[in-house]
């Protein structure tokens, strides 16, 4: 067998030999694009205090990277799908690189958030690509297990970020969390030149640009708008935004229903496998990063954990991923997708409501079960309903389909960031001001009641005032810890309201197991040389 794989997998007789190799490399390169997301969130602390950023370039810096992430999945998806799965894949890794470089070096606040845009636009080669290629490499069925092992690692990634990061901070500069995907992403350049074979889509026409640019200004508007309007005022801006969503959704829709060789055929969102479990994903998304958000926020800045303390006690939830992903291997194939998928939403929905019974006098030990039932509930539930989205498209559309459920993962945890941290603010603002308000200059209380962290800052100002400043510093402490806590369990309640508004329509939307097998029947009938293509490979 030669050193470097050179064998495309359509050309290929029977499985791949070294096809289980070529899943670790996809899955290291998963992990380092997911983990750009969750490792800032244990660094915002350092990089706001060395940047002196405010929160709105704070959510910049975090959002960068999700903008360009989310809205170009499903085109880059088919690129790759035309030209090169594998070429997509190491392209993706190099500009992830670049960015990673840039973001390590720079101080200054545009610039960080331009590498983190470069770095967005790595990730969104990336993602979609490993999902096509794995579905590409491995036979019908072996494909469950390869796409649980795929679904597992984003879960283990929520909680390695956060510790990677932590464990550089404690000696390195911010930048560090930057500069640590460097060596990771060279490993799956070399990993993927030696171990995953060459794909591409045979026969496939030519690429619907036109389709693909109505996708890149719906998706990117509609990210933008949920980002600015939520945390900084429905302005012209967001507003401008939300309304081109609305009019490029509705225009991308109409042009794909009449073109002949659409980006996305929307039809399959008629499908109810497809859609229930697109929307599932979602939901899932949207819970776990919205509640990690403010969970760790907590950690950090009410119970004094430093960053990697606070990676430390996130590790539950990756080791709850993995329990769950060994429960589906075994669950799904005896009591199908939608019962599996739902017990998952059901559990999901109660890790966030279990978070409305977090008090100021709250520790570790009270965001423990929330963090089980998440981790959970992600390792049961992702795998079934990414191999029904995966499941729903033909060999040549394989980049596509991975773009279309990364779309829906990355949309899950942008909506989820956004809409709850900016209940998150507003609740904190409220609680905070009727303790202290009239007690604090207007300045400092514009500071105090911004974030958590403003007002834990004012409070230590507070202090150095000879006299009565250590009581009054106490007291304000007390008043932020006691708002913060009370904004976790309202935000939670209404998060809960919302997941738990998602799983009944997942219920609903989702077919029984007949309907299913039915689905996929009839799938396989009308696209055999393609199925046929994909389980030799």
């Amino acid at each position: 067998m030669p050193l470097i794989a050179k064998t495309p997998v359509e050309k290929m007789t029977g499985p791949y030999p070294r096809r289980w190799w070529a899943l670790l490399v996809l899955c290291l390169s998963l992990l380092i694009v997911v983990m750009a997301n969750t490792s800032l969130i244990v660094a915002a602390p350092d990089m706001t205090k060395a940047l002196d950023l405010s929160s709105s370039d704070l959510q910049w810096v975090i959002d960068g990277y999700t903008v360009p992430y989310a809205a170009l999945m499903l085109v880059l998806g088919s690129i790759g799908d035309k030209y090169s799965r594998r070429g997509a894949l190491i392209l993706g890794l190099v500009i992830f690189a670049g960015g990673s470089v840039m973001g390590g070096l720079v101080d200054q606040t545009d610039l960080v958030v331009a590498a983190r845009a470069i770095m967005g636009v790595g990730a969104a080669v990336v993602m979609p690509a490993t999902l096509s290629l794995l579905v590409a490499m491995f036979p019908r069925a072996e494909r469950a297990k390869a796409i649980t092992a795929w679904s597992a690692t984003s879960g283990l990634a929520i909680a390695a970020g956060p510790l990677a990061a932590g464990w550089l901070l404690e000696d390195h500069a911010w930048g560090s969390t930057f500069l640590m995907n460097v060596p990771i992403a060279v490993l799956g350049v070399v990993g993927a030149l030696l171990l995953v074979p060459p794909s591409k889509a045979e026969g496939m026409g030519r690429i619907d640009y036109i389709g693909g640019l109505l996708s890149i200004l719906s998706v990117g508007s509609l990210v933008y708008a949920t980002i600015e309007g939520p945390h900084f005022g429905w302005g012209v801006g967001p507003i401008t935004a939300a309304v081109v969503a609305g009019v490029g959704l509705v225009a991308f829709m109409a042009w794909e229903l009449h073109h002949p060789n659409p980006m996305l055929d929307v039809r399959k969102f008629a499908e109810r496998p497809f859609s229930g479990s697109m929307l599932a994903v979602l939901f899932f998304f949207f819970g776990t990063f919205g509640s990690i958000y403010y969970s760790t926020q907590f950690l950090q800045f009410v119970l004094g954990y430093d960053a990697l303390e606070t990676g430390v006690r996130l590790l539950p939830l990756a080791g709850a991923v993995f329990v769950g992903a060994a429960a589906t291997a075994k669950l799904a194939p005896k009591l199908g997708v939608k019962v599996v998928v739902s017990i998952g939403m059901v559990l999901g929905t109660t890790g966030v409501f279990l978070l409305t019974r977090v008090g100021s006098g709250s520790t570790y030990t009270d965001f423990l079960p929330s963090l089980l039932t998440l981790g959970f509930a992600i390792g049961l539930s992702l795998s079934p309903a990414t191999d029904t989205i995966m499941g729903s498209f033909p060999e040549s559309e394989l980049g596509v389909g991975g773009g279309a459920n990364d779309t829906a993962l990355e949309l899950g945890c942008s909506l989820g960031i956004a809409i709850l941290g900016s209940l998150l603010a507003t609740s904190y603002k409220d609680k905070l001001t009727d303790l202290v308000g009239g007690h604090l200059p207007a300045a400092a209380m514009d500071t105090a009641t911004d974030s958590v962290g403003g007002g834990l800052a004012v409070a230590e100002q507070v202090a150095r005032t000879p006299g009565t400043g250590a009581q009054q510093a106490q007291a304000l402490v007390g008043a932020v810890q006691e708002s913060f806590a009370h904004a976790i369990a309202h935000t939670s309640l209404i998060g809960g309201i919302i997941m738990a508004a998602g799983t009944v329509i997942v219920i609903g939307v989702l077919p029984g197991r007949k309907q299913t097998g039915e689905h996929q029947e009839a799938e396989t009938a009308a696209t055999p040389e393609e199925t046929e293509t994909v389980g030799a490979a």
